[in-house]
């Protein structure tokens, strides 16, 4: 019975401290989760001017931890401000420094359409929730953590290494243009590592199907197409009216289909992942992939929205605006449509195909701001070795793939001022699961658990002795 009563007693002390250990890991995880916590839980929408308050925020981790005042830089740009803080290696490579990219805004959310408070970072069995979990303050924590626990265990890099977050990448671009246009000490970095891009794909059960690299990004433009009108008494319907008209050019925008389009690099990710993927999708890939003039195959790709961007243009309507009275016939009616351009693409061209497919001479399409096409960066040997050595830390034998992002991150601004830019978070999980700018955005807590040492592998590997 004693010895029942002391095994009995040895399993509950171990259970109770395997539970204590998943409750307070270790100190890198732990602060780790604090910094993310904290970061999520600050709105920093466009409109909240709080990206100041978290650049702050993490400008006062690094000073605590020993950096000098002089390399840790919050510089503020309008309402927003970017922090740039560098972690001084010793020249003995005698190489130039190596960027580290990140935004810390995040686009809007409104409480009364999620499950879960955005603003608060909550959990479950599975997840982590809140606005920015994955974009991109997921990335902004794990780079932090990591240079304060770098520099703790007294790393000493062969040349400098520059943290650049950016306060307003899901918006203006204006602190990414700031960085990558007016600070020559950046853009003499010899390539930038963006922790907003790339990561692993998992299959719904799981299973590790390719860690993707991005090396490219298509070119974001905006339109607003508007159709004015006299208007007049709504009493007094005319057939003309600016509403009707306006949803004549939506649905034809709907109804337009871009040609699609293709590089070397986009065929050999779909061979890649579709021989990974399998099934009837894994198929479609293949079959694009050897002949991407396969149209059944196309369509397939074009109806599953993470691949779909990297087949074509895509071109769509995000918002709407009408009317100025209930009892009035509208004056006028815009809509916004967004446009992922793929590369070489010229944004003209693109501007002439949607007009064409709206066929309304008196529908006005204004460009917003000023769109940025960016070249791709080719892969480098010493690059992939550190991220395969990451990645095969998690994965063992698992291949990495390059590819063309559908969406618009800072590293198009990098590549376009001459730095070579890829993509290469710490992330893997399930595509059909990344709920970025949508509603329960999340992340696995496994997979945030299982990054920690991510950047610390790549950074060792790449400027340790």
């Amino acid at each position: 019975m004693k010895t029942l009563l002391l095994a009995l007693a040895l399993c509950t002390a171990a259970a109770g401290a395997a539970a204590s250990a998943e409750t307070v890991p270790g100190e890198h995880a732990r602060r780790t989760l604090e910094i993310y916590r904290h970061i999520v839980e600050v709105d920093t929408s466009k409109t909240t001017g709080n990206t100041p308050r978290v650049a702050r925020y993490l400008a006062d981790r690094f000073l605590e931890a020993g950096f000098p005042t002089e390399d840790v830089r919050v510089v503020p740009k309008d309402s927003f401000a970017s922090l740039i803080v560098t972690y001084r290696g010793d020249g003995s490579a005698g190489k130039k420094p190596i960027l580290f990219l990140g935004h810390m805004d995040v686009v809007e959310a409104y409480a009364s359409d999620w499950e879960r408070p955005p603003f608060e970072l909550t959990r479950d069995e599975t997840n982590f929730y809140a606005r920015g979990s994955i974009d991109n303050k997921f990335g902004v924590a794990q780079l932090t953590s990591t240079f304060l626990r770098l520099r703790e265990e007294g790393f000493v890099p062969d040349r400098d290494l520059i943290l650049a977050f950016s306060g307003d990448e899901e918006s203006g671009m204006v602190t990414t243009r700031m960085m990558a246009y007016e600070m020559p000490e950046l853009v003499e970095a010899e390539f930038a590592l963006n922790s907003d891009a790339g990561g692993g794909d998992l299959s719904a059960d799981g299973r590790a199907i390719s860690y993707n690299v991005q090396a490219a990004e298509k070119t974001y433009a905006t339109w607003e197409v508007t159709v004015r009108n006299p208007g007049g008494h709504s009493s007094r319907p005319r057939d003309d009216n600016a509403i009707y008209e306006l949803a004549s050019a939506v649905k034809a925008i709907e109804a337009h289909r871009f040609p699609v389009r293709w590089t070397e690099m986009t065929l050999a990710y779909f061979q890649k992942v579709g021989e990974k993927l399998g099934g009837e999708l894994g198929d479609a890939m293949l079959r694009f992939a050897y002949d991407p003039a396969d149209a059944e195959a196309a369509e397939r790709l074009r109806r599953e929205p993470s691949y779909v961007g990297t087949t074509r243009t895509t071109c769509v309507v995000t918002m709407l605006e009408a009317g100025h009275a209930e009892n009035a016939l509208p004056q006028s009616a815009t809509a916004t449509v967004n446009c992922r351009i793929f590369p070489g693409i010229a944004v003209a061209d693109v501007e002439a195909d949607l007009k064409a497919a709206v066929a309304n001479p008196a529908a006005e399409f204004r460009l917003l701001d000023d769109p940025t096409e960016s070249p791709i960066s080719e892969m480098r040997a010493d690059v992939l070795a550190a991220v395969s050595k990451a990645v095969h830390s998690r994965y063992p034998g698992l291949d990495l793939i390059t590819y063309m992002e559908s969406g618009g991150t800072d590293g198009m601004h990098f590549r376009n001022a001459g730095v070579p830019t890829w993509g290469v978070s710490g992330i893997f999980m399930n595509p059909d699961e990344m709920y970025a700018h949508g509603l329960n955005e999340r992340v696995p807590v496994k997979a945030f658990y299982d990054a920690l040492d991510h950047w610390s592998i790549i950074i060792r590997e790449l400027t340790g002795p």
